[in-house]
């Protein structure tokens, strides 16, 4: 049994306003994150500190649990208010993340006992386009964010966690955008061109 869990938690300081809300090709840009990835599992939520805005995508929406703890106290909000043992994680800025991907890395958890798969890129981990065992993961994640310690992979060390390669990653996610996450206006216009240039609109 899987959770997908889109994050929308961000404070979207270098966009000036909700990034998650803005048009991308026509419509907010989270509502085509959740396109994307609405078919993976049997529960969808949105975890968000302003939910009013959200109410459009009617799916449940949760605030967190702990505030003010960044990325890593969105995670902690997703695995406590998930009530199935698999939990994927995506960002709500990431136009094109892979449903593809998302299964490779929930295959892994099903067959081993890995703690999380994670993808990785020559530029690092991707904690928020990952999977996560909601049963180990969790008591980890509270343990660091009570240690004050706020890093998405601050309490890897205590976990089993399966980490792609790029070669690995790529092989489910050959797009080498699959992972960008828009910050900027000029990055919505290169995403939204290049979404058409590739026929990736949906």
């Amino acid at each position: 049994m899987f959770t997908i869990v889109i994050q929308a938690g961000g404070k979207s300081k270098r966009m000036g306003e909700d990034k998650a809300l803005l048009p991308f090709l026509g419509r907010p840009l989270i509502e085509r994150v959740r396109d994307r990835v609405a078919n993976l599992g049997e529960e969808l939520i949105v975890v968000t500190n302003r939910p009013a805005g959200y109410q459009f995508l009617n799916v449940p929406l949760y605030q967190d649990v702990i505030p003010d703890r960044g990325a890593l106290g969105g995670l902690h909000t997703a695995l406590s208010v998930s009530t199935n043992p698999i939990v994927g994680v995506v960002a709500c800025d990431m136009p094109f993340v892979s449903a593809p991907l998302l299964e490779h890395l929930t295959t892994i958890l099903y067959e081993t006992d890995a703690d999380a798969a994670l993808p990785s890129t020559e530029g690092g981990l991707e904690p928020l386009h990952a999977v996560y065992r909601r049963a180990t993961c969790l008591p980890l994640v509270n343990n660091a964010l009570e240690n004050d310690i706020w890093k998405m992979i601050g309490w890897h060390e205590q976990a089993k966690v399966r980490i792609l390669t790029p070669q690995e990653t790529r092989q489910h996610a050959p797009y080498p955008r699959t992972f960008w996450n828009l910050n900027t206006p000029e990055e919505f216009q290169e995403a939204e061109e290049e979404a058409l240039r590739r026929d990736l609109i949906t």
